[in-house]
């Protein structure tokens, strides 16, 4: 602990909370001493980064401890690039980006050096991406009421866009509404039937519900749509 404390400058506290949310899981050594492996130190090193750019301690904790639970176990968090913009904690996955502590998806553009141009990385229907902000700023906020209206506008507008379905689903878990939320989700699908994430929530919503043979049927796809390159 002395050692990875020198090394990264993190404080033992945070990395007691990166061990106790599961995402480092060193072994017991002599006297009983934590051994930390070079994967607990990458994922470590995250944490100092995002300690460097300011994001708040609380933030940092509750941002890598609700990643925990949105990712299933078998996931290694090496295929995930966490990054702090302005004072939030984001994960990205290949294409797709998501605040950690409240498991919504971002809009987001990419440079491209070879033409010195922005190449949108998510084809968004007009003000899709606005409304996507805006709608997980009201959610961070705690504003969730404010955040389904403004969800539910972008849709009339924008039509069934599947990031925005899959948003309004997640709020309305956090709101106690699992019906309202399954419904969102089964949207999401129907706009983007290899919505893996979606699947992924759909199981998880399905077996708190009750019904395990849909809650089996979904996460066998998340699994296949996982395998695919």
């Amino acid at each position: 602990m002395r050692e990875v404390q020198k090394l990264l400058r993190l404080p033992r506290s945070t990395i007691r909370m990166l061990v106790d949310a599961g995402f480092v899981s060193p072994l017991r050594g002599p006297r009983n001493a934590w051994r930390f492996s070079f994967q607990d130190l990458i994922v470590l090193r995250t944490a100092q980064a995002l300690a460097d750019a300011k994001v708040p301690a609380r933030r940092i904790a509750r941002s890598m401890k609700a990643l925990r639970r949105q990712l299933p176990q078998s996931m290694p968090l090496s295929g995930l690039s966490i990054a702090a913009e302005a004072d939030r904690v984001v994960v990205r996955q290949g294409a797709r980006r998501w605040q950690a502590d409240t498991g919504q998806y971002l809009l987001g553009f990419e440079p491209s050096t070879d033409e010195g141009s922005l190449r949108v990385l998510q084809a968004p229907a007009p003000d899709v991406e606005t409304y996507v902000e805006r709608g997980s700023g009201l959610h961070e906020d705690g504003r969730l009421a404010e955040a389904e209206c403004l969800y539910r506008e972008a849709l009339e507008k924008c039509g069934e866009d599947a990031v925005l379905l899959y948003n309004l689903g997640v709020l309305l878990e956090d709101m106690e509404r699992k019906a309202d939320a399954l419904a969102a989700y089964e949207r999401s699908l129907g706009a983007d039937p290899a919505f893996a994430d979606c699947h992924y929530n759909v199981a998880l919503l399905y077996e708190a519900l009750g019904k395990p043979r849909e809650a089996i049927r979904h996460m066998a796809q998340y699994r296949r749509l996982q395998k695919k390159p």
